[in-house]
């Protein structure tokens, strides 16, 4: 009965990987933007050479 529980929770993650991985390569087709937003930062550096 275990053993049999242990089967279906290791399929069932097997079937979310697949899942998550085909949504990841589908997902821009139908407008998901997985891209970061860029900005640009600009912040003064003291240098201390001495």
């Amino acid at each position: 009965m275990i053993s049999r529980l242990i089967k279906f929770l290791v399929y069932l993650v097997c079937l979310c990987v697949i899942g998550l991985v085909f949504y990841a390569y589908v997902g821009p087709f139908f407008g998901v933007d997985f891209s970061a937003q860029q900005s640009e930062v600009r912040l003064p550096v003291t240098l201390n050479a001495d």
